[in-house]
């Protein structure tokens, strides 16, 4: 779940003042490390997710990090609450 205020740490938003959205950072994951192992890559989306400040369980991550070794394309389903 991501709150409303937080919703430019998760998404690139040109015009939004936070620096390290996390769809940035899984896009460029997506791209350098295809084909790598699900244990070399689910500390990197750590710590992507850990600078935009966001919680994602250790299976989250690893369901993602599957999608990059695969290649498979990946939709995040996010939950925002309100204020």
């Amino acid at each position: 779940m991501v709150s409303v205020q937080d919703m430019d740490h998760l998404l690139h938003d040109p015009k939004g003042t936070y620096g390290a959205p996390y769809q940035r950072a899984y896009a460029e994951l997506a791209v350098s490390h295809r084909g790598r192992p699900v244990a070399e890559i689910v500390p990197l989306l750590r710590a992507a997710a850990d600078r935009a400040l966001l919680g994602f369980t250790i299976a989250d991550l690893r369901e993602q990090a599957e999608a990059i070794r695969s290649g498979a394309r990946y939709e995040l389903r996010v939950r925002v609450a309100g204020r």
